[in-house]
């Protein structure tokens, strides 16, 4: 698709997104000029350090971390001059959560999820060709994961600091 802009032609990209910067420009190599490829650096939001940062209901209250703030910045602009944004975090559920956390964050209509299992040209080009619906039940699995993990490690810390010895942590794994 190209667009008549006051300097010349400009021909408008595809915006992958994928957690590793080492995968980014992997993915890049593999691709032609019509694609453009960053990463997230990982997780975008998280829950509050300080406080707990769930309520009654059990809804989550996310912040955007710490140190993301330039990323996000980086990959807003990028995804309003790209014709298409395409999620391509790590195939799993937190890979998941990291495509549903920016498709939130990007107000995308429609998150457009590519996945796949090994970095070569033949799986990225086959993703390309199939893109997927973000999966909300393994969105939901580590929401659920995250949230325990708040609440037991909140209420549970401080009890062991007083009883046992400080600096121990309780969470869901501990």
């Amino acid at each position: 698709m190209l667009f008549f802009i006051r300097w010349g032609i400009y021909e408008k990209m595809k915006l992958i997104i994928v957690e590793s910067p080492t995968k980014a420009k992997t993915i890049k190599d593999f691709l032609g000029k019509e694609y453009e490829v960053v990463s997230s650096y990982g997780h975008v939001r998280n829950l509050p350090k300080r406080r707990i940062g769930i309520d009654e209901n059990f809804n989550p209250e996310y912040v955007t971390i710490h140190g993301s703030g330039k990323t996000l910045q980086k990959i807003k602009s990028l995804a309003k001059k790209a014709d298409a944004v395409l999620l391509a975090t790590d195939p799993d559920r937190e890979g998941e959560a990291i495509s549903w956390h920016l498709s939130d964050i990007l107000k995308l209509s429609s998150a457009n999820r590519i996945s796949f299992n090994e970095i070569t040209k033949n799986a990225i080009e086959a993703s390309l060709s199939s893109p997927r619906e973000i999966d909300i039940n393994l969105v939901n699995a580590q929401q659920a994961r995250r949230i325990l993990d708040r609440i037991v490690g909140y209420k549970l810390s401080p009890l062991l600091w007083k009883k046992i010895a400080k600096g121990l942590s309780a969470g869901r794994v501990q």
